[in-house]
C-alpha cells in the first residue's frame, strides 16, 4: 500500500488541528504557513475530513476548523480511510474474491490477508493523542520525513 499526498498531508493537517484548536479554531491559512502544504489542496482534505465526521467548522470573524472529537476518539485508520478509501494493500482477499478466477485455490491469498490485518490493525490502533504524545517526547518536526523519533 503506498498513501497519496493526500493521506499523508491530511494525517499532519488533523495533527495540526488536534495541536493548536484546543484553545480556538484554526485557520486553513495558518495549518498551511505550518506544514508547508497549499491552502487550496488543505480546503479539499479538510473538506473529506468534515465529510467523514472529524473535522468542524466554525463561521465567524474567529472561525476556522477544529477537531469534531476528542484526539483518543481519533484513529489514524479513520483519517487515512476518509481520505484515501480502504487501505487494503490487495483487494483479492475480499469475500468476494473480486473476480478472481483462482480464488478458490489460491495460495498466497493468505499472506495477503494477513497483510491487510496487519495495516489496518496497525492504524486502527494509532490515535491522535499517541501521536500528539509522542510529539512532545521527541525533538524533531512531524513534518520531517528524514528523521524518525
Amino acid at each position: 500500500m503506498k498513501l497519496s499526498t493526500k493521506g499523508k498531508y491530511g494525517l499532519r493537517a488533523i495533527i495540526d488541528l488536534a495541536k493548536y484548536s484546543q484553545e480556538e479554531p484554526v485557520s486553513i491559512s495558518n495549518i498551511s504557513n505550518r506544514e508547508g502544504i497549499s491552502e487550496g489542496y488543505l480546503e479539499q482534505i479538510v473538506s473529506l475530513l468534515k465529510k467523514a465526521g472529524l473535522v468542524l467548522s466554525i463561521r465567524g470573524a474567529s472561525g476556522g476548523y477544529e477537531l469534531a472529537k476528542k484526539p483518543e476518539e481519533i484513529s489514524v485508520g479513520e483519517v487515512l480511510r476518509a481520505l484515501e478509501g480502504d487501505l487494503n494493500a490487495v483487494n483479492c482477499t475480499a469475500d468476494d474474491d473480486n473476480g478472481c478466477s483462482a480464488a478458490d485455490r489460491c495460495i498466497s491469498k493468505m499472506v495477503w490477508k494477513r497483510i491487510n490485518d496487519s495495516i489496518n490493525q496497525a492504524v486502527d490502533t494509532m490515535y491522535l493523542s499517541d501521536l500528539l504524545e509522542s510529539d512532545t517526547n521527541c525533538d524533531c518536526y512531524i513534518r520531517s520525513e528524514e528523521r524518525a523519533c
